[in-house]
């Protein structure tokens, strides 16, 4: 495994893990009626290779998952960041 893959692995799973606790800070905000992380903000993390976190925040915190945009979206950026991941891995 080369050293770029190992790099892109750590920054996925940063990324990710970024994600799954904005969506863990956010829904907490909401119970508190406070400030509150955008839903824009939560689509960009995801979009930009958080989607699985992004996923399991939404499903470990049971929040954003009846909003349409977010069940929709979601799911999307995962295929399509599984699609990329498989096929740059496949030209190494």
């Amino acid at each position: 495994m080369s050293l770029g893959f190992k790099i892109t692995l750590w920054l996925l799973l940063a990324v990710n893990l970024t994600a799954f606790v904005l969506f863990g800070i956010d829904k907490a905000k909401a119970q508190r009626s406070k400030w509150r992380i955008s839903e824009f903000t939560l689509l960009c993390w995801a979009f930009f290779g958080g989607a699985f976190g992004a996923w399991a925040g939404m499903k470990c915190f049971h929040h954003k998952t009846l909003h349409k945009k977010f069940s929709i979206l979601i799911p999307m950026f995962m295929l399509m960041q599984t699609g990329a991941f498989f096929y740059f891995y496949s030209k190494l």
